[in-house]
């Protein structure tokens, strides 16, 4: 029950924030109407960057918060936080009704989201990966990026039965609002979901010396830099083939955007349902190996594999293609959280997890969108391939630096007696 109650307030959480690279092509103009479609896609995307910049304040705040009075009130406050941040866009006044304070709101907005997600991918980890069985740890801690992809196929979702509904231009001119209020609405769900889980951390460990903070967090310097590492060529690569993927299509490879949308949100639904496997196979082959995977892989097959996919003709082609770079990123997407969580003791394991992610994914993860665009514009599309290739190789030495953490981590070792999944 604790992981369906923590993972449920994760998938809304990332829907939340998804949902504005899902309607990104729509409202663009409303924000930003001068330029061409590319302009005004670089400055929702330098927005959606900048939401990337509050990670790391949100991984500080909120893994201190979780390290010092317990992961649920982590994740009870940052889940508010979410909703307050999708609300605000939802009501928000055009560039044409109230000039430049719109696109400034909008910032405001992506900037309170990016301190909730900021937060919210440390303490989930951590939880998921506390509250699982040992011996299954890395199948139930799956569960968080299924949830996080989860986000990501519900917005698409949506995005498609607006189109279905409405016209490109109702959607651009109102519908583009809906998918907002409806991620407001579901995070009170969210809510009540996270104020039923019980605490994993005890007492003792919370009250602990330096607890939650910086100064003893920089006693451990290597696992966060492993963290970091690791966050760096997975979250490139994770929103390269995601979230820009769906821009891709269409800038690229000449998709429509419904066509564009449909075919990633196919895409999603089988990435999601490869997490548990992936997962499962962690357990059993143990996590150093599934990085190693990851990162070898993904050096190996994006320049080739992006290369073709601008070229690619059919929604068949492009299925296949960023599918088979899924499935590669699955050995790191799945086992994320719980690999992070493995290295840190427990009186800084959700500000060391949430920090160091935060930091690296604001940097790589959240500018793959407009690094991606901007060299486009400059007629160089293609350095952006080998820009992912060589963050694949900082996370393989990351990976190459380290011992199994399913054995070796600051977690029970799965021939340790076993907890309750309550």
């Amino acid at each position: 029950m604790a992981i369906v109650g923590g993972s449920s307030g994760n998938l809304v959480e990332w829907y939340d924030f998804y949902v504005y690279a899902a309607t990104a092509l729509y409202f663009a103009p409303s924000f930003f109407p001068q330029g061409d479609s590319t302009a005004q896609l670089l400055n929702t995307a330098a927005i959606f960057a900048v939401g990337f910049l509050m990670r790391p304040v949100g991984g500080w705040l909120f893994g201190r918060i979780a390290d010092r009075s317990g992961r649920k009130n982590s994740m009870v406050i940052s889940v508010l936080l979410m909703c307050f941040g999708s609300l605000m866009i939802a009501v928000l006044p055009t560039y044409e009704q109230i000039g430049v304070m719109a696109p400034l709101l909008l910032l405001l907005a992506r900037l309170i989201q990016g301190l909730s997600v900021g937060g919210e991918y440390g303490t989930s980890a951590t939880y998921m990966s506390e509250v699982a069985l040992a011996r299954h740890r890395g199948f139930f801690s799956s569960f968080q990026y299924v949830t996080l992809i989860g986000g990501q196929l519900l917005a698409l979702l949506v995005v498609v039965i607006l189109q279905a509904v409405y016209t490109g231009d109702e959607i651009r001119a109102w519908a583009w609002r809906i998918p907002f209020f409806i991620g407001a609405a579901t995070a009170v769900i969210a809510l009540f979901l996270r104020r039923a889980l019980h605490e994993t951390s005890t007492a003792k460990e919370r009250s602990q010396e330096g607890a939650g903070t910086i100064g003893l967090l920089l006693k451990h310097p290597k696992p966060l830099l492993q963290t970091i590492g690791l966050t760096a060529g997975g979250s490139l690569a994770f929103y390269t083939y995601t979230t820009y993927m769906q821009k891709f299509l269409v800038n690229s490879a000449g998709f429509t955007v419904e066509r564009a949308s449909a075919t990633m949100a196919v895409v999603l639904l089988c990435y999601m349902c490869l997490q548990p496997a992936i997962g499962a196979l962690s357990d059993r082959i143990g996590r150093r190996a599934c990085l190693l995977i990851f990162s070898v892989g993904t050096a190996i097959i994006t320049v080739p594999l992006l290369t073709f996919l601008g070229g690619v003709t059919t929604s068949a082609g492009a299925f296949a293609l960023i599918f088979s770079a899924l499935f590669v990123i699955s050995f790191y997407t799945s086992i994320s959280g719980v690999v992070k969580a493995e290295l840190f003791p427990p009186q800084i394991r959700a500000l060391g997890v949430g920090l160091g992610y935060a930091i690296s994914n604001s940097l790589f993860g959240g500018s793959a969108e407009y690094v991606a665009l901007w060299l486009k514009s400059q007629g160089v599309e293609s350095y952006f391939f080998w820009y992912v290739s060589v963050f694949a190789l900082i996370s393989l030495a990351a990976s190459l630096s380290m011992k199994d953490t399913r054995l070796h981590g600051y977690l029970d070792h799965p021939d340790a007696p076993q907890r309750a999944l309550s």
